[in-house]
């Protein structure tokens, strides 16, 4: 950090809780959508977003009704405010759940697990019984015994559990300058992240930096 870093820093106004909020959605959306794995549940932030959609749609559903021209126009900027947060969270919410649908098996395993909120490892648990109920009924039955495990990882070397490609290729820009060097591994690969700059990389080398809030995918 240099002496115009740190004047700006004192110099800019506080940003309002709710707008920070916004912003922090928003990246973790457009992370979520890019990165070839699930991220961790920003417990906090949709704690505080949950809330405040909550509250938005009680005083909404005071409002309504009244005929007062000025609180009709004061209720349709609420329902907008609400419906552009709303957008955000189902997008958010959809990219995580479409994750979680195509590595079900993979997400169980008690290190995924844990980055997965309450509900998510609900849904997970729920969709995967039911769907082990349906193989199991449809043809896992008509297997010898030791075959009808859909989690099987000892096949000779060939695993049943499909997993996210961790070397898939993104773009990654810098949200600050970073000292130390990004190391791609399995290769002599490696460069320093300064503020703004953009890169083509793999996941598993900026992995760290964009859940450290370093740097966002794009």
């Amino acid at each position: 950090m240099d002496i115009d870093d740190i004047l700006a820093s004192v110099s800019a106004p506080s940003i309002p809780q709710e707008i920070h909020d916004h912003q922090a959605l928003a990246r973790a959306w457009v992370n979520e959508k890019n990165a070839p794995e699930i991220l961790s549940w920003p417990e906090d932030l949709m704690g505080r977003i949950g809330e405040r959609i909550r509250r938005q749609i009680e005083l909404v559903e005071e409002q309504t009704g009244n005929l007062d021209p000025r609180e009709s126009f004061r209720l349709i900027f609420l329902q907008t405010e609400l419906e552009r947060w709303k957008f955000l969270v189902r997008g958010f919410l959809r990219a995580r759940v479409a994750k979680i649908d195509k590595f079900p098996l993979h997400y169980l395993s008690p290190p995924q697990v844990t980055k997965l909120s309450a509900s998510e490892a609900q849904y997970l648990q729920s969709h995967q019984a039911l769907l082990h109920a349906h193989y199991h009924s449809s043809f896992l039955s008509q297997f010898p015994p030791n075959l009808q495990r859909m989690d099987d990882t000892s096949g000779g070397g060939i695993s049943m559990v499909e997993v996210p490609d961790v070397d898939k290729a993104v773009f990654v820009r810098a949200l600050r300058d970073s000292e130390e060097p990004v190391e791609v591994e399995g290769t002599d690969i490696g460069f320093t992240m300064r503020k703004g700059g953009v890169w083509v990389v793999r996941w598993s080398a900026v992995k760290e930096r964009v859940e450290a809030g370093e740097a966002e995918l794009l």
